[in-house]
């Protein structure tokens, strides 16, 4: 009798399967891509209206298409309308294209539908998991202590890192969070750049400190936190409980790094919970030559790193590590259905008491594919050329009369704006004009420039496609510079025919 293969993929029956699955995916569709593009051509209610239309009646179907139309059809929309991350015009946001063997092996992850909250729900990635926390650890400098866990973002690895702040904070007053609420605390208040990232803000919110209890520091010309600023600030905190200082390493508008070591030293001398965000800026530890711009980080409390930045794996692959591994005990539960003590005791325990979520896919094997193909030196090789990439931009920049660098490159991000009388409303149009025609995808953000009283509208590359060129570049910029001229004379035009229609009114 034939032996009839199984509708359900596993790491070791079905995988080839679904390897042979995953690969005449790729060949039904390689011919429907966006002929070149990075985005579908149209606007982005059309596009939106296409999609929905070809999946067809908002109805889950009484009886399916089958598996490989079902493959076929998602494949095709996908590859049709959807972000093409590997094409060199794709600039916009902290989102890399994933290299390939990080994406097999996020297939194979989804096969073995582990978890990683109990021994039994997963041995092999439990063990894969410790294995490269410990080596990411080791990377950053910290002890033989030092512990951390695998989560869904860099948002949510910074909410865990400021909720074990607060009970460490707690901690010292004699206090518990558990029993008291976070009423408990006097007062609580955190101290970050005024420029760091707003899940900082969002997780003061969700963790009963309030927005209110986040005190934001100034930074230079070069967007990086004053530490004369941090000090004054903790010394002015009065009756209020510091718990946590949160430095950024990589901001997301300009890549820049606060100073570590003497923000570490502050925070030190103060006895205040030292929490690192770098989730953009972590991956310069693959690059012997960019290593340097996190010099300090190893004397951090806590870190949050995306390796879906930096590291190019497909979202999400976040990580936050501690110090001192036994701080996680703020998070840590027992459950009988899970994890009885003696279960523990007895070597069958897991990660649950390291993280707020309970069933958690192993997201770590993508990653150690990642290293063990490509070694530190392989990613700092990516890293590098992303970061030649954006230097190169920023001598474009400086060669055009029409354009302005707003600041320096650090990273891989290069901000800047098209010189013109309406800033705002001409910068705004161009990038929305290059991603309506899908030539081009750039980012947008807001700056107080020098000399300027409010924030502008400015515009973004963030470089993470090391197989760019610089003839890439060059060419982006040739088009950015044409719709910048085009959408600057039909606003000229515009403002001219609204002056002659109000003298005409006045006339009258």
């Amino acid at each position: 009798m034939p032996t009839r293969r199984s509708r359900f993929a596993s790491p070791g029956r079905g995988w080839a399967q679904v390897g042979a699955d995953l690969i005449r995916m790729a060949e039904s569709v390689s011919d429907t891509a966006h002929h070149g593009a990075p985005l579908p051509h149209g606007l982005p209610g059309d596009v939106l209206d296409e999609v929905d239309s070809a999946l067809g009646p908002r109805v889950i179907p009484s009886a399916g298409v089958g598996e490989s139309q079902a493959l076929a059809r998602l494949g095709d929309l996908v590859a049709r309308h959807g972000l093409d991350l590997t094409h060199t015009r794709t600039a916009a946001h902290l989102q890399p294209p994933p290299l390939t063997v990080a994406v097999v092996a996020d297939a194979l992850a989804g096969a073995t539908n582990a978890s990683l909250d109990t021994y039994d729900s997963g041995p092999a990635t439990l063990a894969i998991e410790q294995w490269m926390i410990a080596a990411l650890a080791d990377l950053a400098g910290l002890g033989a202590g030092a512990g951390g866990v695998f989560g869904p973002g860099g948002s949510y690895s910074n909410l865990l890192a400021l909720l074990i702040a607060r009970d460490h904070a707690a901690s010292a007053l004699g206090l518990d969070t558990r029993t008291d609420g976070t009423g408990a605390l006097p007062r609580p208040v955190v101290f970050c750049s005024r420029i760091a990232h707003f899940s900082i803000h969002r997780a003061c919110a969700a963790l009963g400190l309030g927005e209110s209890a986040v005190v934001g520091i100034d930074v230079d010309d070069d967007h990086r936190m004053l530490p004369a600023a941090l000090e004054s600030a903790l010394a002015a905190a009065g009756d209020r409980t510091p718990v946590a200082v949160v430095a950024t390493a990589g901001t997301t508008d300009f890549g820049t790094v606060d100073p570590l070591p003497e923000i570490a030293a502050i925070a030190r001398r103060r006895g205040v919970w030292l929490h690192v965000d770098a989730a953009y800026g972590f991956g310069s530890l693959f690059s012997d030559r960019l290593a340097g711009l996190v010099e300090g980080i190893d004397r951090a409390d806590s870190i949050t790193l995306d390796l879906h930045k930096i590291g190019w794996q497909p979202a999400a692959a976040s990580v936050l590590l501690l110090a001192d591994s036994g701080r996680f005990a703020a998070v840590d539960r027992s459950v009988s259905y899970l994890n009885p003590t003696d279960d523990i005791e007895a070597g069958y325990g897991g990660l649950l008491g390291q993280t707020l979520q309970t069933t958690r896919r192993p997201d770590v094997l993508k990653v150690a594919a990642t290293f063990l193909a490509y070694g530190r030196l392989g990613l700092g090789s990516m890293l590098d050329r992303c970061h030649e990439l954006a230097r190169h931009a920023e001598q474009r920049i400086a060669t055009e009369p029409h354009l302005e660098l707003i600041a320096p490159v650090t990273l891989t991000t290069v901000v800047f704006r098209y010189r013109c009388a309406d800033l705002d409303a001409v910068n705004a149009e161009l990038r929305r004009r290059l991603i309506r025609s899908g030539a081009a995808l750039i980012g947008r953000t807001r700056v107080v420039t020098a000399g300027a009283d409010r924030p502008q509208v400015c515009l973004k590359l963030t470089l993470l496609n090391p197989e760019a060129h610089e003839a890439d570049i060059d060419a982006l910029f040739d088009d950015i510079i044409r719709v910048a001229l085009e959408v600057e004379a039909e606003n000229t035009r515009a403002l001219s025919t609204d002056a002659d229609a109000l003298e005409a009114s006045h006339e009258h």
